[in-house]
């Protein structure tokens, strides 16, 4: 590992924090004007998911940065002018199209990859270029099948082909059309200024830990290895060159790194209150959201329903700079259903409360029901204070 130089900045537990939620544009004025696409060239990497509750994932990102923008433009924004890509970074997310030079390590390392789950059957991987050159953008469907039988995993040939020419970045997934990939080849969707592999392993690493480094605003080796799933041996190699400085944080076990801009300019302004996707880059970290906000956060979706604490897809609610509880949310024609709310005490009740009306107006829902709360008592305060907002 790599010998750290001596931080020359030490920072509190709650500079930190602050820093932290700044970086994620969730501390200060949102920039409207730049929107939906500002957030995700500030964030680096918005994570997608299959579970849609009050909608999906991409979506919520930028929701609790920005209010409440449509989600017809949110999805417009991502996908139309070449803005961006699909990709695998934290897991498979959408990323700025600025940043495709920067993952030709990842797409040489696959192309060097000599064990695959699937196999390829003979001529698939060259049928499909052939038909995405000639008829592209299309969907596995429109390519001749993505499965051969129902179960998730049995994929089609086809599939199979068009799925290792995105690896390899051959081809680009385009877009999400009723969460199907629209996949067309790379030398068309991306721009030729673009369209390189000239980067270095290490030039695409040092960038990658720059710029994982502004999204974080501060962070642990482990932090910024994971924001786009780096080894921590990769992150050692470059981070010494790569702009950001190390700091020491009060509280903080490991060495941490800093964005030399963040710690110029100290951070003020608005907090945002919101609900959170438990995918949202803020949180999607599970050992640095306990280190800086004190709150276990875990996706229950996968765990069997008796085994549940907070449920299904147990968002939490962001104010003050804090996490203040978590909402499990349904939607019941239109009634936001707060399946289960998990609140830090009575302060949190009004937040919680503004979280889920400002929530239900963005899904077009009227009105808002809670059906029960970890600590009984809280239930009856909490439909009185959304009766009141909700007038």
């Amino acid at each position: 590992m790599t010998t750290l130089p001596r931080p020359a900045t030490t920072l509190t537990a709650d500079d930190a924090r602050r820093i932290a939620l700044r970086a994620q544009g969730l501390l200060g004025a949102p920039d409207r004007r730049a929107g939906v696409r500002g957030v995700l060239r500030h964030l680096g990497a918005v994570q997608l998911d299959t579970i849609s509750v009050l909608a999906r994932s991409h979506e919520l990102v930028p929701y609790a940065r920005l209010g409440a923008v449509g989600r017809e433009a949110v999805q417009a924004a991502y996908w139309t002018d070449t803005h961006s890509f699909e990709y695998w970074s934290h897991a498979a997310c959408i990323l700025p199209i600025e940043e495709w030079p920067h993952f030709a390590f990842r797409r040489r390392a696959y192309r060097d990859r000599p064990h695959w789950h699937h196999e390829l059957p003979e001529g698939a991987y060259e049928q499909v270029i052939k038909q995405l050159r000639t008829e592209g953008p299309l969907t596995a469907t429109e390519l001749g099948g993505a499965k051969r039988t129902s179960d998730w995993w049995d994929w089609s040939g086809t599939k199979v082909a068009v799925e290792r020419a995105l690896m390899y970045g051959e081809v680009v997934c385009v877009e999400r059309r009723g969460w199907k990939r629209v996949y067309d080849l790379a030398e068309r969707a991306v721009p030729a200024a673009l369209l390189h592999d000239e980067l270095d392993d290490a030039e695409c690493l040092r960038r990658l830990v720059r710029l994982a480094g502004e999204s974080l605003g501060v962070g642990t080796r482990a932090d910024i290895a994971d924001y786009h799933r780096l080894k921590g041996e990769q992150v050692d190699a470059v981070i010494a060159d790569s702009g950001l400085v190390p700091v020491e944080v009060e509280g903080w076990s490991k060495p941490a790194w800093a964005d030399p801009v963040a710690l110029a300019t100290p951070p003020r302004g608005r907090h945002r209150t919101t609900l959170l996707s438990p995918f949202d880059s803020l949180i999607w970290e599970r050992a640095r959201t306990e280190r800086i906000f004190g709150f276990t956060h875990r996706l229950e979706a996968y765990v069997p329903k008796p085994k549940r604490v907070h449920g299904y897809f147990a968002m939490p609610v962001l104010a003050g700079g804090r996490l203040v509880g978590r909402v499990d949310p349904a939607r019941e024609g239109r009634t936001l259903v707060a399946r289960q709310v998990t609140l830090d005490g009575p302060k949190a009740v009004p937040a919680v409360a503004q979280a889920l009306v400002e929530a239900a107006s963005w899904v077009n829902c009227t009105d808002v029901r809670v059906e029960r709360t970890d600590a009984p008592g809280l239930r009856e305060a909490l439909t009185r204070e959304l009766a009141g907002l909700l007038g």
